[in-house]
């Protein structure tokens, strides 16, 4: 591939959305060839279970599990991995709001026995990249909130079409759910050596300009 696959994630609450905008309007003020894609694609026939799992039309995130709930996301980031091989031979930059690792952080959270959480990352892996074959990312940075804060940050957020307008998902309103989810994005970021961008340290958050400025610092090298 001559492009480049970059993915922004981040914990609950720490402007993925946001920073991923502000890089891409960067990226082309360079004069740089560059896609955004948005994960999971809400409207889009392959996030329909995605859409139902969110507001609990299959229970509680808990009883869905990880991988049952990781084979929803997964299903959509297939039925757009086609389009995303086209960008990445066409030599641009994709750079994506959440991706793989969003599986990685939020289903690995639920299983707390660490052996038991590998095997389910090695399952993760083989099932996106092996089996779907979906491209791999070049570079993944996650942004750190911590989730007391996210939380907070997500009820500011404006009308969301997946959830009828509520201000959480299942998983936004639980926040053990959120914690465990925390816990396990730093476990997985430090085991695949993931780009850390702490976006409250002790608990004081940085402004969205000041985390722009890392974020850019953190990935120019390799754009």
């Amino acid at each position: 591939m001559l492009g480049k696959l970059i993915v922004i994630d981040g914990t609950d609450g720490s402007g993925k959305a946001t920073q991923t905008n502000l890089l891409v309007e960067k990226l082309k003020k360079e004069g740089k060839k560059v896609e955004l894609i948005d994960f999971p694609r809400y409207g889009e026939k392959s996030a329909v279970l995605v859409e139902d799992y969110l507001t609990g039309k299959f229970g509680k995130a808990e009883e869905v599990g990880p991988y049952k709930a990781s084979i929803f996301y997964a299903v959509d980031r297939y039925a757009a991995s086609s389009q995303i091989r086209k960008w990445l031979s066409d030599g641009r930059l994709v750079i994506s709001n959440r991706y793989v690792s969003a599986s990685m952080g939020h289903q690995a959270g639920k299983i707390k026995d660490l052996k038991e959480r590998d095997k389910f990352l090695r399952w993760l892996e083989e099932l996106e990249f092996d089996i779907l074959g979906i491209p791999k990312p070049d570079l993944n940075v996650l942004l750190y909130m911590p989730p007391e804060i996210g939380q907070k940050l997500v009820d500011k957020k404006g009308h969301r079409d997946y959830v009828n307008g509520s201000k959480r998902d299942i998983h936004e309103e639980d926040i053990n759910h959120l914690k465990d989810a925390a816990e396990a994005y730093q476990y997985v970021a430090k085991k695949y050596k993931w780009i850390i961008i702490d976006c409250a340290p002790n608990h004081k958050l940085k402004t969205i300009e000041e985390i722009q400025d890392i974020l850019w610092n953190k990935i120019k090298s390799l754009i």
